[in-house]
């Protein structure tokens, strides 16, 4: 039985709309791995020019305009002294145009202050908002409030073996 016209345009459809969804996925899987990396080239690709961002947690407070203020804390925060672990799962992707879409993700984090010796754990739904340009998928809002957050000095650094920060991180910059 041959599909009709209709039902091959909605077939279109709904294919474009699963490839923007993965695509998504892969913006924001590469977020995660280029913030624990400092990668700021990477990054730079995926943040649109006018990127807004509102992160809130129990020890800090992030509200950033634009594509380099969000690089720049983003280079200065995850520095030499840093040690982290995001992993960004359970995504509920809304395509809400061919240019527009929306998502949630449920992050679970892992950071070491070394310089003052703080671990803080904890979790958050990222609420993103994203904007298709040139074909690229980029993303134009991220906003989170923990969940929960831990927050505890601990006795010494950890045994760290490997430490990729420590290498390709930017050297930390204020007060100890």
């Amino acid at each position: 039985m041959a599909m009709t016209a209709e039902e091959l345009e909605q077939l279109r459809q709904d294919v474009r709309i699963l490839k923007d969804i993965e695509a998504i996925k892969r913006v924001k899987h590469a977020y995660f791995r280029c913030i624990d990396m400092a990668n700021i080239e990477e990054l730079k690709s995926i943040f649109h020019r006018d990127v807004v961002v509102h992160f809130i947690g129990g020890t800090y407070e992030w509200t950033l305009r634009g594509r380099e203020q969000y690089l720049e804390a983003i280079a200065a925060n995850f520095n030499r002294e840093v040690v982290a672990q995001h992993n960004g799962h359970h995504p509920e992707i809304d395509v809400l145009s061919e240019t527009e879409a929306t998502g949630t993700w449920y992050l679970h984090d892992n950071f070491y202050r070394l310089w003052d010796l703080h671990f803080v754990t904890g979790t958050a739904l990222y609420r993103d908002r994203y904007v298709k340009e040139d074909g690229r998928w980029q993303i134009l809002e991220s906003r989170y409030e923990r969940v929960y957050e831990i927050d505890h000095v601990i006795a010494a650094p950890p045994p760290l073996t490997v430490h990729y920060l420590a290498k390709h991180g930017r050297a930390r910059s204020g007060p100890a």
